[in-house]
Parts: C-alpha cells; sequence; structure tokens
C-alpha cells in the first residue's frame, strides 16, 4: 500500500512554525513583537465586532495568529531557480514582479505565497524573495569579484536538494521526509556570524551599497524579517518603545483609515551583529547591520484603477515630504498623508461600486429563502435588499516604494542611489525558470468565481456587475 503524503498546506504550516522558533532564537526582539502584536489583536478583536465578525466570515479569523511574512535577498540566478522548487514543495508560487532599483536599492524581486482561497486561509506565509542585481555594480572589478565569490557557494544542502527532487519526481512527501525537508531547508534561512570575505573586501562591497553587502559576505541568504500581521499597527507603533523597542520613524503605506486598504508596514532597525571575517591572518572581528522586526496591518487588494489612485496619492507626498532616516519631518509626512488620501473614498461600498477594490460576494440566507420567488437582476438591487453580501478582499502582496523604504530606513541610511536603468522582468523570470503570475488577475478572478457562486445559489446565474465609471 502507498504511503500517503503530506499536504502542501501542512508542510507549508510546518516550515513556518519552525522558522518563527529559529527566529525567535537568533532576534529574541522577534518574541516580544509577536507578544505585542497577539495582546493588541486580542484587544482588536473584542473591541470591534463587526471586525470580528467580518473576518470570521471571510475564513481569516482562524489565520492571523499564524500569519507570517519573511524576506530573504538571493546572489545568483541558479538560486532564485531552486527556491522556487524548494517554495513549490510548500504549495508556494511567484506572484508579482517588484523593481526596487528605481528607489535605489540594486534588487529585483517576486512574492512566494499560496494561491488558492482555501490555502491562504490555512496559512498566508510569503516570502518576498530578492535577486542582486549585479549589473548595477558600477565597479567592473567588485562586480567580477562578487560573481566569483557567489559562484563558489553552496546555500541549499544536498540533502535538501534531494527532497526536493523526490517530491517532484513523486507529487509529494510522506511524513518522515516532511520532518527532514522542513530542518533541511531551514538550514539556508539560517544565521552564520561568520563572512566569507576577508574584511577588506566586505567594506568594498559595504561601500557600493550596504544591501550589497548583506547578499555577497555570508554563507546564505538569512532571513532578514519574519513579520507578524496586526490588526492595529497604529497602537502596536505607539506600544513598541514600553516594550524597548524603538519603531522606525513613519508607518509606510497609506495612512489610518475605517477602510484599511493594501498594506501597512512599520519596523524597528535592524541588529548590529558581530561578524567574524575571513582571511588568511588571524580572525578579524566586525559588525554587520541587516536583520530586523517588522510588523504589517493588511486591507483590501486594489483594481489597477485603485492602484493607479493610490500611486498618485502616494507619489505627491513623497514628492511634498522627504523624511529623514533619523525621523525628520516624519510629522509633516503623517499629516500630508492623511490630507491627500481624502481623495480615496473610505467606504466599502464606494470602494466596491467605484471600482477601486476587490471583493468577495456572497448570497445571504434572506437571499437564498427570496429566492423562491422572482429576484431583481440587478446585483445592485440584491445587495439594496440585503440579498447579496460582499466583503474586502485581503491583500496578500507587497508594496514595491514601501518594501523599498523598510529596506532604506533599516539599513540606517537615505542613500537613494539613481541606477541608470529599466526593470528587467524578463531577466528575472528566465533566472526563476518561470513566470511569475499576475497579483491583480489572481484578485479580479477570486471575485468573479464568488459573484458566480452567489448568484447561482440566488438562482440568477450569468449577472454581471456595474461599476461607477
Amino acid at each position: 500500500m502507498p504511503q500517503a503524503f503530506v499536504s502542501t498546506d501542512r508542510i507549508r504550516s510546518l516550515f513556518t512554525e519552525a522558522m518563527s522558533q529559529m527566529y525567535r532564537t537568533e532576534v529574541p526582539q522577534y518574541g516580544t513583537l509577536i507578544e505585542l502584536v497577539a495582546e493588541v489583536n486580542a484587544g482588536c478583536l473584542e473591541n470591534d465586532p463587526e471586525l470580528r465578525e467580518r473576518l470570521a466570515r471571510a475564513g481569516e479569523l482562524e489565520r492571523i495568529d499564524v500569519e507570517r511574512h519573511g524576506a530573504i535577498r538571493l546572489g545568483t540566478a541558479d538560486e532564485l531557480f531552486t527556491i522556487r522548487r524548494l517554495f513549490a514543495v510548500m504549495g508556494m508560487q511567484a506572484v508579482g514582479y517588484y523593481d526596487l532599483s528605481v528607489a535605489g536599492v540594486p534588487v529585483h524581486s517576486t512574492c512566494f505565497r499560496p494561491i488558492d482561497e482555501a490555502a491562504l486561509n490555512v496559512n498566508p506565509f510569503r516570502v518576498f524573495t530578492s535577486l542582486l542585481r549585479l549589473e548595477l555594480i558600477e565597479d567592473e572589478g567588485l562586480r567580477g569579484e562578487a560573481e566569483a565569490i557567489l559562484a563558489k557557494r553552496r546555500i541549499y544542502t544536498p540533502r535538501a536538494i534531494a527532497l526536493i527532487e523526490r517530491h517532484e519526481q513523486n507529487g509529494g512527501l510522506t511524513e518522515a521526509e516532511v520532518t527532514e525537508f522542513v530542518a533541511e531547508a531551514l538550514e539556508t534561512f539560517r544565521w552564520h556570524g561568520e563572512a566569507t570575505v576577508s574584511a577588506e573586501t566586505y567594506k568594498r562591497l559595504h561601500d557600493a551599497h550596504r544591501l550589497i553587502a548583506d547578499v555577497v559576505s555570508f554563507k546564505g541568504p538569512h532571513i532578514n524579517h519574519l513579520t507578524p500581521r496586526t490588526l492595529d499597527i497604529d497602537a502596536v507603533q505607539a506600544r513598541m518603545p514600553e516594550r524597548g523597542i524603538t519603531p522606525k520613524a513613519v508607518i509606510e503605506g497609506p495612512p489610518r483609515r475605517h477602510c484599511d486598504i493594501l498594506l501597512r508596514q512599520t519596523s524597528f532597525k535592524a541588529l548590529e551583529e558581530t561578524i567574524i571575517f575571513a582571511g588568511d591572518a588571524a580572525a578579524v572581528q566586525g559588525t554587520h547591520t541587516a536583520r530586523f522586526g517588522e510588523i504589517e496591518q493588511r486591507g483590501v487588494a486594489l483594481t489597477a484603477k485603485g492602484r493607479a489612485l493610490y500611486d498618485r496619492l502616494l507619489a505627491s507626498v513623497r514628492g511634498e515630504v522627504q523624511v529623514g532616516a533619523g525621523g525628520a519631518k516624519a510629522g509633516a509626512y503623517d499629516n500630508e498623508l492623511v490630507e491627500r488620501f481624502k481623495a480615496l473614498p473610505d467606504s466599502w461600498d464606494e470602494l466596491r461600486r467605484q471600482d477601486l477594490a476587490f471583493f468577495r460576494y456572497s448570497a445571504t440566507s434572506a437571499g437564498i429563502a427570496a429566492a423562491v420567488n422572482t429576484l431583481p437582476d440587478d446585483p445592485e438591487a440584491l445587495i439594496a435588499k440585503g440579498y447579496l453580501a460582499f466583503s474586502p478582499i485581503v491583500y496578500e502582496d507587497f508594496l514595491p516604494v514601501s518594501a523599498a523604504g523598510i529596506f532604506q530606513s533599516n539599513l540606517g541610511t537615505d542613500q537613494q542611489q539613481n541606477y541608470a536603468t529599466h526593470s528587467n522582468r524578463d531577466a528575472f523570470e528566465v533566472a526563476l525558470g518561470a513566470s511569475v503570475q499576475d497579483e491583480l488577475a489572481l484578485y479580479a478572478e477570486r471575485q468573479a468565481a464568488s459573484l458566480d457562486a452567489a448568484m447561482e445559489a440566488l438562482g440568477l446565474a450569468g449577472l454581471q456587475l456595474k461599476t461607477v465609471a
């Protein structure tokens, strides 16, 4: 009798738990952060029954406590190709392309995550995965040296590779193989305090860009943050100093709103960690700053129309007020953000009617009961009568500008190099060995499928939404 395979959802959950335990050991403040977020979330759910009901109705309530996203930075195309295969074992696919070079960060990225709604509600683990763009290193000699250093390293254990191949060949892993896979895969993300380069090489890489030094100088792509989801990021930001944690000056993303949109993030500054440099002489000790703590609050996914408005409003604020790494002008930035974003409706119904955000539709019990009679053939009329309900579809992805802001603030710099380049999605997908999924298309499919199912339940299959131009 063949052995049963473990579901990818369970493998992902086991890996998330193991990663969280490892990171708590490596970065003690992460544990403090988890405790604070849990307290704030419990208070939000207790004091806001409407929020609790909405999360429960969408199947999202149980996932909040386990929800995490991580971030890693890879150095070579081969490393990216293999990480895609590794995450596939956990039911995660590449979604979206992010070009961070526009913000002076020499990487381009994707988000590995589950895409099926049921899988997301089990565990929406996401890993923001960046690939270093060596072509953006201006010094030709340093670029060649970095390439040679990266070519020598092997960031996956032989056993991890073997188990990935087993999964691909057999279509799954057994319980014993999963236990082994989680332990072996975790080694790729572990912190190593020994640099693979000399102090002198590290300095030259660091002077080119701090992130280049972080990617090139170590045995592997240590996880540089692990992020829990909060239901009130402003409360967490305000209470972090009480726990001995100093947050960054501003919360990245949109301002506080009644109807949360996209993603808001804050963090505390990266640890300054002791490292040992390689060399023929006696070991040289130094420090490296990269890993930090981050918190996120997620809102509704915006449509292409909504994203265009969001991007325009955010760009106008950033053009007006520049916040320094030390927090200068943070108050002015927050005030300007609130003012400019009044142009984006703060009502679920208006966001829906104006086609600015994605929603999940469902037939109500009253609608199903009334379906024995003739129902209106207009979805808006069905909503008005309480026969058709809608709730926001949570944004599962990342914001390029927000990600770059987090990168910059935790590198402790205002450095904004203007790389003379254009985004290079084609090269990224060649390295990945696959096309990245279009996140807007995924949200649109979920919205359409929910409406079809609701209309069928009401005996009105085929009705379409009408939106305000």
